[in-house]
């Protein structure tokens, strides 16, 4: 008989008590018993979210031996994979190995499906056996392991008409264009901090769509590597190298190509700290930022904000947006340009 369990998982909490599983300081991850509401996962691959990963390098040294230290003492003191320093997380792609009874008939999965979690390792429990590789180009490791899907936790099934990496790459930032689709409207300027990443790319042809011949998207990448890419793919209007840490000289480019109107949506996904400031200046005064970026200090952006008496919109980036696995593998297919680019980098 299994144990009865929370729906969203605070039966697996064990530091503090009372809390949801995120912001947990430890959660269980005993695999051996499951409880009746949750889905156990054979992990095969972690994809660390950018932010998180960008750190652990850093904080090693890129080292990889001393990469895989820091996991695993991660999971160790937490149970579940959130960074201690940056506190996100990423998802996992895995194959469902068990069903919970109290699940069994009321979800659309069954033992042996690969899915993508899309619900966070910060909130995750997981269980690392062995780290086989850790590939830093994509931000993704190999492991053996074990996790848990909890009861409110989502998911997606792997298509079959795309490799498993490439849809995981995809899927890792789905919330990012979902959420373009829904702020985007015709006409409208849009600015991309972090242009030419994995989310950076997807927004910016999402945008593109929305905004038509009469909208506007200005992309801004970190590289002439980049720039040149972006440029290629012609998924902006404008694209351009430059800081997302120098908020005045972002402010005075993004002036200059927009006559001094801004923008009148912002996107911000890089994976560095410091950038609010150039997303608030680089927005018009009743525009609206969108910040997925995990690297984002909501006291940075609000007080900043004040600090300059900007009156924009600031949203946080909830990486789900329902429809969002569909709404992310579709633009996949319908673009051959996005498909490629991500075989290429990421599959």
């Amino acid at each position: 008989m299994q144990k009865k369990g929370n729906k969203y998982g605070t039966h697996r909490v064990i530091d503090p008590v009372g809390v949801l599983p995120q912001p947990a300081n430890k959660i269980d991850n005993n695999m051996d018993e499951i409880y009746d509401n949750e889905i156990l996962i054979d992990v095969q691959t972690l994809n660390i979210d950018s932010a998180s990963f960008t750190d652990i390098a850093k904080f090693c040294n890129h080292d990889k031996e001393a990469m895989k230290k820091e996991m695993f003492l991660t999971v160790e003191l937490q149970g579940k994979h959130r960074n201690r320093r940056t506190g996100s997380g990423g998802m996992l792609l895995g194959t469902v190995e068990k069903i919970g009874d109290a699940l069994v008939g009321k979800t659309d999965l069954k033992v042996g499906d690969k899915i993508a979690t899309l619900v966070s390792l910060s909130l995750t429990p997981l269980r690392i056996d062995e780290i086989l590789e850790i590939r830093e180009d994509v931000d993704q490791v190999d492991i053996k392991g074990k996790a848990i899907l909890f009861e409110s936790g989502i998911y997606a099934k792997i298509p079959t008409d795309m490799p498993e990496k490439l849809a995981l790459s995809a899927l890792d930032v789905a919330g990012a264009p979902a959420q373009t689709a829904k702020l985007c409207r015709p006409g409208d300027t849009v600015f991309v901090i972090g242009a030419g990443g994995k989310s950076g790319m997807l927004c910016c042809y999402e945008a593109k769509k929305r905004v038509g011949v009469t909208g506007k998207v200005i992309g801004m990448t970190h590289s002439e590597r980049s720039t040149k890419r972006m440029q290629d793919l012609g998924f902006c209007d404008v694209v351009f190298a430059g800081n997302a840490n120098d908020p005045i000289a972002m402010y005075e480019k993004v002036s200059e190509l927009t006559g001094g109107k801004m923008a009148d949506i912002t996107i911000n996904n890089v994976n560095v700290p410091d950038t609010e400031m150039t997303s608030i200046l680089c927005t018009k005064n009743d525009g609206i930022i969108y910040f997925f970026s995990m690297a984002t200090s909501f006291t940075k952006a609000a007080l900043g904000a004040e600090g300059v008496g900007s009156d924009v919109t600031m949203i946080i980036g909830n990486g789900y947006t329902q429809g969002h696995a569909e709404i992310t593998l579709q633009l996949l297919r319908e673009s051959k340009k996005l498909r490629d680019i991500f075989t290429e980098l990421y599959a």
